[in-house]
């Protein structure tokens, strides 16, 4: 290990294994200072209550909070959400996301406090190491990263707590957790306990953020969202923040159950790993917007759309926002979001959320062009022409076929 390093900022959370880190740098590179970092992404108070004292109480010499909630949602969740990203098909990303608006605020406080290193609590097998570093990379490249769980000897939360209890450093964590969990304001996950097993049907106590279907209620509800240009500006026709928006569909579509997944995934590491999510709001936002897109995108201009969003989806996942390549796709799909503007109607119901009404000035629906009626624009008759060269290719094929 290096014996330069004279000041650390570790991305701390309160939780087990960032309390041990903070006495574990300080002991094995030389004495240096400790800052600790906490982003509050809408993790919520719980977590975030009493944490500069439990920094201060492990070692660290100060602890910086930052508020990052509006940010987060502002600008990099509405970006994600105008690409339609989701990742194989159901993951709505709400770990990935948060990612590179951490590690940013983790990098501004380590040149504001002079650090030269910055450290952070992922695991060897996940791939949060991977995001974290290579936003690092992009954006301090000078600063050391220091990853304890791939130094360290330590390899369960026995040893962190004996770590602990050796050095009489408080910690309320304890051998009876079961869940390893992960929260911000889009959503949170879950896994470890009966979920390592893919055969076992998750129980009741794995979910916190949303209600049982089961137990939702049997009317359903509704939900209004209007858009400009691509990003929600009321909810139920109130003006809210980006921030106030999320969370009242947090709420209002927690309680019928709607935004539950269990999945098994693929990891950037390669292995796989099977997690449930709980993302309500997102959800009913992702929905809503597909939903305005449908009106207002062409056909051929929706197909490029889902095809950024499909690879943006491994951009996101694989920890790739500071790139050019993740840019340049957010560039294409903001031009495509300049006409996303109107309202949509998400109806709410035991675990589900469909789209019901949805109007844009923007629509290129029209009635009249789509009914069955007579009409001044389309005739029947052109469609023949149309469908003959449409079908040319396949023609001239069985026609050569023929001819064998």
């Amino acid at each position: 290990m290096s014996k330069k390093i004279k000041k650390i900022v570790l991305a701390y959370s309160g939780g087990l294994d960032t309390s041990a880190i903070i006495p574990w740098l300080k002991e094995n590179y030389d004495g240096c200072e400790v800052v600790a970092f906490c982003a509050d992404v809408g993790q919520g108070d719980e977590e975030l209550v009493g944490i500069q004292e439990k920094a201060i109480a492990s070692g660290a010499s100060e602890c910086h909070v930052v508020d990052l909630k509006e940010e987060f949602v502002k600008d990099y969740i509405y970006p994600i959400l105008k690409t339609g990203a989701v990742y194989e098909g159901q993951y709505l990303l709400g770990t990935s996301m948060a990612r590179p608006v951490i590690a940013k605020a983790h990098v501004e406080v380590a040149l504001k406090v002079g650090a030269d290193a910055v450290c952070h609590g992922c695991t060897g097998k996940g791939n949060d190491q991977v995001r974290f570093e290579s936003c690092f990379a992009a954006l301090a490249p000078q600063l050391t990263v220091i990853a304890p769980w791939r130094e360290w000897d330590m390899v369960s939360r026995e040893d962190l707590l004996d770590y602990l209890a050796e050095r009489n450093i408080p910690c309320s964590a304890s051998l009876t957790k079961i869940y390893s969990r992960d929260a911000n304001a889009w959503h949170i996950s879950h896994e470890g306990g009966e979920l390592e097993d893919p055969w076992c049907e998750p129980t009741k106590e794995v979910w916190t953020m949303t209600t049982d279907p089961l137990d939702a209620p049997n009317e359903p509800g509704s939900v209004m969202l209007s858009f400009d240009k691509g990003e929600l500006v009321a909810v139920d026709g109130k003006a809210m923040s980006a921030y106030e928006s999320l969370v009242y569909l947090n709420g209002k579509a927690g309680a019928h159950g709607v935004g539950r997944i269990d999945i098994v995934e693929n990891r950037l590491v390669g292995m796989k790993s099977r997690g449930c999510y709980e993302t309500p709001g997102g959800t009913v936002l992702m929905a809503a917007y597909k939903g305005l897109e449908s009106l207002i995108l062409d056909k051929e201009s929706l197909k490029f759309r889902e095809s950024v969003a499909l690879e943006f989806s491994h951009v996101i996942y694989d920890g790739r926002w500071f790139t050019p390549l993740a840019q340049a796709q957010m560039a294409a799909t903001n031009s495509f979001a300049q006409q996303v503007t109107g309202d949509v109607v998400v109806k709410l119901y035991k675990g589900t959320a469909n789209v019901t009404q949805r109007r844009s000035p923007n629509s290129l629906y029209s009635e009249e062009f789509a009914t069955f009626g007579e009409d001044d624009v389309y005739d029947q008759k052109h469609a023949e022409g149309f469908i003959r060269l449409f079908s040319l290719s396949s023609r001239i094929n069985a026609l050569k076929q023929q001819e064998k």
